[in-house]
């Protein structure tokens, strides 16, 4: 084999199959937004003992003392474990121009898991507003993105 094609092979298996590897370490299953009052998220459990029972939910909020309000219902698939990893939510709303981000810390734990992504109290006025457009990332540590999903109206307004 010539040398310029080991060359080539190694940078191949060392730059671009990582990175291709990498890429397809998680994946946003599903991204579905949806208003959710206070009341749904009781469980009969929670009259017992008090404890809000998401059950296999992570539930997150932007007012954790608030529970009614926008949700974004984000079911991921990885293979990665990263307990510094943290959603970014980027948002845009019909009184304002300009998109507002959100960031929730999250544990990503080499799994499908269910996030509820809930902009409450302050962050979102009532059931009846909704979103112009919206992009959800998940990004690591170091702030690489690993996965991202995007509503068709913040896609339009790329350049």
């Amino acid at each position: 084999m010539s040398r310029s094609r080991i060359l080539t092979f190694v940078c191949f298996v060392f730059f671009v199959v990582p990175f291709l590897a990498h890429a397809a370490d998680v994946e946003f299953v599903r991204v579905w937004p949806v208003w959710r009052t206070a009341e749904s998220f009781d469980r009969i459990s929670e009259y017992f003992d008090g404890q809000e029972n998401t059950g296999r939910h992570t539930v997150l909020r932007s007012q954790p003392d608030t529970r009614a309000g926008y949700y974004f219902l984000v079911r991921t698939k990885t293979t990665l474990n990263a307990a510094d990893a943290k959603f970014v939510l980027q948002i845009i709303k019909p009184d304002a121009p300009q998109a507002k981000t959100y960031t929730f810390p999250v544990g990503l734990t080499g799994r499908e898991t269910v996030f509820s992504l809930g902009l409450t109290g302050i962050d979102w006025p009532d059931r009846k507003t909704h979103p112009v457009a919206w992009r959800l990332a998940l990004v690591n540590g170091k702030g690489e993105e690993l996965a991202s999903r995007e509503s068709f109206l913040w896609a339009k307004s790329a350049p």
